[in-house]
Parts: C-alpha cells; sequence; structure tokens
C-alpha cells in the first residue's frame, strides 16, 4: 500500500479556518450582503463536507470578526466585512501566563462595569439571548464539548444588554480571545477534571445572568468580578502545577 496516496486528515480548527474564509469571500463579493441570512448549519456542512463542531466554530469565529451576528430563535445574519476592528488581540500575544493574566485584567475593568449596566438595562430578548448561550454552554459540556463559542457569546450577550453598542463592539474586537482556553481543539475530548472545572464555570455564568435578570446591579457587578478573578487565579494555579 502506498501511503502517500492518502492525504493527511485535516484538523478541525483548518477547516474552521478554511471556512471561514469561504465565508467571508461570499461577503466581500456581494453574494451575502449586509442583512442577509446565512445559510442553516445543515446547508453548510452539506455544501462544504464538514462537521457540525466545525461550522459551529467558524460560525464563532465570523462572530467575533464582527463578520455575523447570531439572532436567538432566527438565524445568523451578515452584519459586515469582519474587519474585526482597529484593536485586535492575536492569539501570538497570548502564549504566555503574563499575557494571559494581562489579558483578564482588561476584562475585570470592562465587563464588571458591563455586568452592572446589564443589569440596570436588559430587555426580554437580552435575557433571552443570554439564558441561550447557557442553554449551549451546558450542552456543549454535556456533549464532551469545550463549549468557547458559547462562552464567548455569553458574555458579547451581556456586553449587548448596557445598550451601549461601544462595549459590545470592543468585546467583538477581541473576539474569542478573551476566552483562555481558546487555544484548544473544539472537538478535544474532555477529561472528567476538565468536565467539573466547565460545570464551576457554567455555574458561576448562572449567577451573573441571574443578578442580571433581578436587575441587581451590585450583584451583577460582583458576579462577574468572582467569575474573572477565579479564572486569573485558575491559570496561576494550573501554571505551577
Amino acid at each position: 500500500m502506498n501511503d502517500l496516496a492518502t492525504p493527511p486528515r485535516r484538523r478541525p480548527r483548518s477547516l474552521a479556518q478554511e471556512l471561514v474564509d469561504a465565508l467571508g469571500d461570499r461577503i466581500r463579493d456581494g453574494r451575502l450582503k449586509q442583512g442577509d441570512k446565512l445559510p442553516t448549519e445543515a446547508a453548510i456542512m452539506g455544501e462544504y463536507g464538514v462537521s457540525r463542531t466545525v461550522v459551529r466554530e467558524a460560525i464563532s469565529r465570523l462572530q467575533a470578526a464582527g463578520a455575523v451576528e447570531t439572532r436567538h430563535g432566527i438565524g445568523t445574519f451578515v452584519v459586515g466585512l469582519g474587519t474585526g476592528g482597529a484593536f485586535h488581540i492575536s492569539q501570538e500575544r497570548l502564549t504566555t501566563l503574563r499575557d494571559v493574566v494581562a489579558m483578564l485584567e482588561l476584562r475585570i475593568g470592562l465587563e464588571t462595569e458591563a455586568a452592572a449596566l446589564a443589569a440596570q438595562r436588559r430587555t426580554p430578548d437580552n435575557l433571552a439571548a443570554m439564558r441561550h448561550a447557557l442553554a449551549a454552554f451546558a450542552q456543549a459540556v454535556d456533549e464532551g464539548r469545550d463549549a468557547v463559542g458559547a462562552d464567548f457569546q455569553l458574555h458579547l450577550e451581556i456586553a449587548r444588554a448596557t445598550q451601549n453598542r461601544h462595549y459590545g463592539e470592543l468585546l467583538g474586537a477581541l473576539g474569542t480571545t478573551i476566552i483562555p482556553r481558546a487555544r484548544l481543539e473544539p472537538d478535544q475530548v474532555l477529561s472528567a477534571e476538565r468536565r467539573a472545572f466547565l460545570q464551576r464555570v457554567h455555574a458561576e455564568h448562572e449567577s451573573i445572568v441571574d443578578a442580571i435578570e433581578a436587575q441587581d446591579a451590585e450583584g451583577a457587578r460582583a458576579a462577574m468580578r468572582t467569575h474573572l478573578a477565579n479564572s486569573r487565579e485558575r491559570r496561576r494555579k494550573a501554571a505551577e502545577a
């Protein structure tokens, strides 16, 4: 048997980037215009011959770049060319513990106040979007996935609930790089320890959303600060292990 005849299996993250590029080309050349609805997950899977995991990862990247937005219960729509804004932190700038801690310090400053404003200003639609992201996170963990896309989506929905577009635009420009574990392969099988860790993260997320729903600004601020400070300490402990 000639092993050279069998092409190497491409990694899901590489496939996701190829799909991002393909959909991005459609947006740039006008085949997908601002306001257009993207094809369904099933249609994209069939057209490009990729898995649902790859499609979801690609959509998460397009969301992070500001090219599309998902509207709960309706679909995903084109909103721009996905330039990602002038401010951008690439994965290459998050390679050390110091880099990751610096990102979390930035998030503590930004997102604690965003949570408080969201508690004061959230709408029923904002709450529905947050609950949808929470459910997607729990489902991903149940299915053995790392839930990076759903994690980012929840934080983005909280930023949008401030009704101050700058919060959402800045978080969108940062993208999934704000999630410290985003460098993991999206289809990596979760160990029992990692699953337990993600369940703790989910509980912290629920505390934030519960406070926002109750319109408890100080409670939401405190819950977000606790969540991000815990993330910072978990990264430090992991590095010391």
